[in-house]
């Protein structure tokens, strides 16, 4: 695909229906995960603008109610932010129904507070916290941890570090953890990439805004990880045996990268269960689907799919979208706030 290319001129594959599941009218969410018995959470970082709680679980009649509990949601500055959430950008369900929740904890994107990054674990059937892993010592307090795949066969989690550029690889048998990839083209932004949305150039500080590697996503059997910085259109992959080998020294790690060419502008992504790669195109309202030859349609286009931002599967087929209308926040608009709708979840069938 060419950079700047209308989505009309895209393949096309058989449009799918949207259907609005969550809304909220004041507070901005980001993330979105499903669980196998169809218990919906979403979480809201702690951005410019109002904020209430960190993580929720959506209940029927658009209303919600803190996860795990109301004091881990009830975190101000001061306050210890290793056990509690900081600043939540995103939340996750693996196949075997276990939650994983990242809290970068950089409130408004500024420095990590503390040392408080960190992945947690929660059992869903309990809803209790298993384990803990934080990355101070590893990602820096520049650091902005983004998204999280987890590999439950052979026990790693995936992030994407989308302040600074890498990849945050975690053995979660040993807790040991590392940060790759960081000097390499594949996590930082093409430079000769302009990011325009609704006409315009996205900017920041008077400047391009530039957002590095972000969205992340593991292939069903676990062999791959797809990932992409988020201003630019270029999609990446590795083996996860050579990110999984501790032995091997990070400029060792950077020779099986690919580079898989131009696509588009997505913010998070997934791969359904026969090997589908999910990505939302932020330029054009639009879903694409990369297929195993990847090559890439469009499923779904849609005004009301304002920054498609993150994704979950359903066991009984459904992708589930959040839109965080991220372009419009007034850090992007000369400190206007130009949202006009509802911060809001869908889903289609798959």
């Amino acid at each position: 695909m060419q950079q700047g290319q209308d989505i009309s001129e895209k393949e096309q594959a058989p449009k799918k229906a949207l259907e609005l599941v969550f809304e909220d009218n004041k507070y901005q969410l980001t993330g979105v995960a499903i669980s196998k018995k169809g218990r919906l959470f979403t979480n809201y970082p702690r951005w410019e603008g109002p904020h209430r709680y960190s993580l929720v679980e959506v209940l029927p009649g658009n209303k919600t109610v803190p996860f795990p509990n109301e004091q881990m949601n009830n975190w101000q500055p001061g306050d210890d932010g290793r056990d509690k959430w900081v600043c939540v950008q995103a939340v996750y369900i693996d196949d075997k129904d276990t939650m994983w929740v990242v809290d970068p904890a950089c409130p408004q994107m500024k420095e990590v507070y503390e040392g408080s990054h960190k992945l947690v674990q929660i059992n869903l059937e309990t809803n209790t916290i298993e384990r803990t892993y934080f990355f101070e010592g590893v990602a820096s307090n520049k650091s902005y941890i983004n998204d999280v795949r987890v590999d439950t066969e052979r026990g790693f989690a995936y992030l994407t570090n989308s302040n600074e550029g890498g990849i945050l690889v975690v053995n979660l048998e040993t807790g040991n953890i590392r940060q790759l990839l960081q000097d390499h083209p594949s996590v930082k932004t093409d430079p000769d990439f302009t990011f325009i949305i609704e006409g315009r150039e996205l900017m920041k500080d008077g400047k391009p805004a530039k957002m590095q590697s972000d969205g992340i996503a593991l292939s069903p059997d676990g062999e791959w990880l797809y990932y992409k910085p988020l201003t630019d259109d270029k999609l990446y992959r590795t083996r996860t045996k050579i990110l999984r080998d501790e032995t091997l020294a990070p400029v060792e790690v950077t020779e099986w990268v690919e580079d898989l060419g131009r696509f588009t502008t997505s913010d998070g992504m997934i791969f359904d269960k026969v090997g589908n790669l999910y990505l939302g195109d932020l330029q054009w309202s639009a879903i694409m689907q990369v297929n195993a030859d990847h090559q890439m349609f469009c499923v779904l286009q849609d005004e009301r799919l304002v920054w498609p931002d993150s994704y979950s599967v359903s066991d009984d087929g459904y992708l589930y979208i959040s839109c965080s209308h991220i372009h419009k926040q007034p850090e992007y608009n000369e400190g206007q706030n130009r949202r006009t709708g509802p911060y809001t979840i869908y889903r289609m069938p798959l």
